[in-house]
């Protein structure tokens, strides 16, 4: 698979360092984020293409072993909502997309074991 280099508007990034800080994920998510954060492009936040999977946007994607899609908000903790499909930050699935753009697959350690995903579409919320 080829590495692709994340896309973090500078807010995003500050979110991101300061989750890894605290966070408990397992040490193989730690050193991807870790690594991946330091080959980070950073934008300015008005500047960060549209289909990156940021705060306040929406993606769709599907499990590569499955074919399981599903489409889900990212918002800070307080509005997540699983029942209309907002999803924290900082839950696991939302740290593994940030950064990453339509089209992208990537792996993840989940409860199940390692998963990997295809974004499929990533829209702004407004």
């Amino acid at each position: 698979m080829e590495t692709k280099t994340l896309s973090l508007s500078k807010s995003d990034l500050k979110l991101l360092k300061d989750h890894l800080d605290k966070s408990n994920m397992s040490p193989y998510n730690k050193e991807k984020l870790r690594k991946e954060i330091k080959e980070a492009t950073i934008y300015a936040d008005q500047d960060l293409p549209g289909d990156v999977v940021c705060l306040k946007s929406e993606a769709r994607i599907a499990n590569t072993k499955t074919g399981k899609e599903f489409t889900f908000k990212i918002v800070m903790p307080e509005e997540a909502n699983i029942k209309v499909q907002k999803v924290s930050v900082f839950a696991p699935i939302s740290i593994a997309l940030f950064g990453y753009r339509t089209g992208d697959i990537i792996n993840w350690e989940m409860p199940d074991g390692i998963q990997e995903f295809k974004i499929l579409e990533v829209k702004k919320m407004s």
